[in-house]
């Protein structure tokens, strides 16, 4: 997808996939598979494996000091997927629902296309980085929260988070968390799971996709400490929200648990390229090291600069009037591609 819809002569730096091989274990897991069997998986249709549930657990407990059941949790397709499960079933249409703005496009997609309004939580450049101008939440039902944060990149401290967590308490808020680029954090900066901080009110959703590249394996896991939601969920047909595919869970199982090394070399090459982006860029774009992620959000100062790139430049980029309020002088970069592809981008954007 990436890279068949750039045009001749076009690199394409705009759909959040690496050019980074497949990891080894992930790859290897996927070939026994295959050599083995691809029959009806052994777990039953509608209830996710207790392997991958169990697995889910221990990456959170091991990275991030935070144990959540396996049993309050449940596998998707995909994040978009779940969002949607969970806004089906906590809003109405009509709802507000809080969202850091910019935020990842998919996300805007789905709140509006499901007719619930968006309340910006804006970003607000601050020193290097960015700050979150938190509003009255009294008019929301929904707290939709990105920590990574895409497409800026900040990496939310604890005492952000907890400002969070306690307006979310006083207004009788659910808070869906997105995690998914939890394991795209550089030091010495460090990702808390909001589940650690309210619990009871906090759907945490994430995948390995993000950070081992397996966008196209479709696998990811909700954990519910909503536990209305959870029930409501659990009360639905079994088929309604599809099944967990053998591949998905076999790549995931495997990334979770064998491609951290793997992952710690894409990281140092990550993190060097977030500071080439800083280097090479012209001082009139405006550029803040991310903290997590692999992804630029570079301002132009005015609106269409993702066509105009693609055409005069031959980069393709994300434009920023898809992230809704606050992204219309800006376009997403990703930088998750080898030094001379990077290089080449930088110097046509120049």
């Amino acid at each position: 997808m990436k890279w068949s819809k750039a045009g001749p002569g076009v690199i394409p730096a705009w759909v959040a996939d690496m050019d980074f091989p497949v990891a080894p274990p992930i790859r290897e897991a996927l070939e026994r598979r295959a050599a083995t069997d691809l029959g009806y998986p052994s777990w039953e249709s509608h209830v996710a494996p207790e392997v991958l549930l169990e697995a889910f657990a221990e990456r959170m407990h091991s990275r991030y000091g935070w144990q959540p059941s396996p049993g309050h949790a449940r596998a998707f397709t995909d994040l978009n997927q779940a969002l949607q499960v969970v806004l089906h079933h906590v809003t109405e249409p009509g709802d507000r629902v809080a969202l850091h703005t910019p935020a990842y496009n998919a996300f805007v997609a789905t709140v509006t296309g499901m007719q619930r309004e968006i309340l910006p939580v804006p970003a607000v450049p601050y020193g290097s980085s960015w700050r979150f101008e938190l509003p009255d939440l009294s008019t929301c039902t929904v707290v939709l929260l990105l920590n990574p944060h895409n497409p800026t990149g900040r990496v939310f401290t604890h005492a952000e988070l907890t400002e969070l967590a306690e307006a979310a308490e006083r207004h009788d808020l659910i808070v869906i968390s997105d995690e998914i680029h939890a394991d795209l954090t550089y030091a010495p900066h460090r990702h808390i799971p909001f589940a650690t901080l309210l619990p009871e009110r906090t759907i945490t959703l994430t995948s390995a996709s993000k950070a081992f590249n397996l966008g196209g394996v479709r696998c990811a896991v909700a954990h519910f400490g909503h536990e209305a939601t959870r029930k409501a969920v659990w009360a639905m047909p079994g088929f309604l929200y599809g099944d967990a595919n053998v591949f998905g869970v076999e790549a995931t199982l495997a990334a979770w648990r064998h491609g951290d090394p793997w992952l710690e070399e894409v990281m140092r090459l990550l993190d060097r390229n977030r500071h080439v982006v800083a280097e090479r860029l012209p001082a009139t774009i405006g550029y803040r090291v991310p903290e997590g992620t692999y992804l630029a959000w570079l301002d132009f100062g005015r609106p269409g600069n993702a066509e105009r790139l693609e055409r005069e430049a031959g980069v393709l980029l994300s434009g920023g009037e898809h992230f809704g309020p606050g992204g219309e002088n800006h376009a997403r970069l990703n930088f998750a591609t080898s030094l001379p592809v990077l290089e080449e981008m930088l110097r046509r954007l120049t």
